[in-house]
């Protein structure tokens, strides 16, 4: 006999999971030249509408004869209910472990589920929390970490969802396999470490899972980015990223105005902001990045410009 999903498991996850109702499908055979199974949105095929995300697609999800990918931002508030943090290359696990680890010195219960190459990291919220937040926090803990962070400079390294700090009216930003169903690229279901493997068990077990409250997540994020990427790229490095060409001889030497503590992760130096720090932030020493291999390349990952860092220190980028 396969999965039952009873009303009650439906409902739950729904509630757990789903924060808008626009969702994708797993197609059920591999494309031809690929080999991969892509997603796709589902429409109806009167009109061609998308479909929209019902109890009954969660129960065919649970049960496996779908399998879907949910969207983390709700446009209407730019929250979500979760953050997801998804990691499939070597050492993945290692590293979702530690990120596990200092979740939980946080006070942040996480849900390591797992995946086909590495697994996947749930953290969740009381209510809908907004996008950037959530995003600030993982961030920052990945960056203190030296975990890699894929997009910034690397070819691999864990993805957070949501993707995106907001959405603009009509966008949908990036979905993630919905849990607990089949990949049908693996052809089998992935369950969470945290309880046995049977939906009923897997569901009580992120029921009770201590959710995130709005006042701790503001405590968590208090004095970090405001963004995360700067406006430009300008003149600014992206860690584990690197660069060609030396630069100048002329440039700006940012490591002979420096004079914290430098700590290398990877293949960047990792410091406290200087423009951070004349405003009472970074208290942890680990806002900004430079290049080992061509210190005029840095970033500030509280988002301070180029200009901001320098004045900071003294150094104002003359006016051209």
């Amino acid at each position: 006999m396969g999965v039952q999903a009873s009303n009650e498991i439906v409902c739950d996850y729904f509630r757990l999971f789903v924060n808008r109702r626009a969702y994708t499908v797993q197609a059920t055979h591999p494309d031809s030249e690929s080999g991969r199974h892509y997603y796709y949105r589902p429409t109806e095929k009167e009109t061609g509408r998308p479909l929209i995300l019902t109890y009954e697609t969660i129960r065919r999800h649970l049960e496996g004869q779908i399998t879907i990918a949910l969207y983390a931002i709700n446009p209407s508030n730019q929250c979500c209910k979760w953050v997801a943090i998804d990691a499939d290359y070597k050492d993945a696990l290692e590293d979702l472990l530690k990120l596990n680890y200092y979740l939980g010195r946080d006070g942040v219960s996480a849900a390591l589920e797992k995946s086909r190459r590495g697994g996947h990291l749930w953290v969740f919220f009381e209510s809908p929390q907004p996008a950037r937040s959530c995003r600030i926090y993982v961030f920052q803990l990945a960056i203190r970490l030296g975990v890699p962070v894929k997009g910034n400079g690397l070819p691999e390294g864990i993805e957070i969802f949501p993707k995106h700090d907001e959405l603009k009216t009509g966008e949908f930003g990036n979905a993630i396999r919905g849990p607990l169903g089949i990949h049908r690229g693996a052809n089998r279901r992935y369950w969470f470490y945290g309880a046995d493997y049977d939906l009923e068990r897997q569901m009580n077990y992120l029921r009770q899972l201590p959710k995130v409250s709005s006042s701790q997540l503001q405590t968590l994020t208090a004095g970090k980015a405001a963004v995360l990427q700067p406006a430009s790229r300008s003149n600014q490095c992206e860690p584990g990223r690197r660069y060609s060409g030396s630069g100048s001889r002329h440039s700006f030497r940012i490591l002979e105005h420096i004079d914290t503590k430098l700590r290398k992760v990877g293949r960047n130096y990792i410091t406290q902001c200087p423009s951070c720090a004349a405003s009472g932030h970074d208290r942890s020493g680990d806002n900004l990045a430079i290049s080992v291999n061509e210190p005029q390349k840095y970033i500030c990952w509280a988002g301070c410009t180029k200009e901001m860092i320098r004045a900071a220190l003294g150094c104002s980028v003359p006016i051209v």
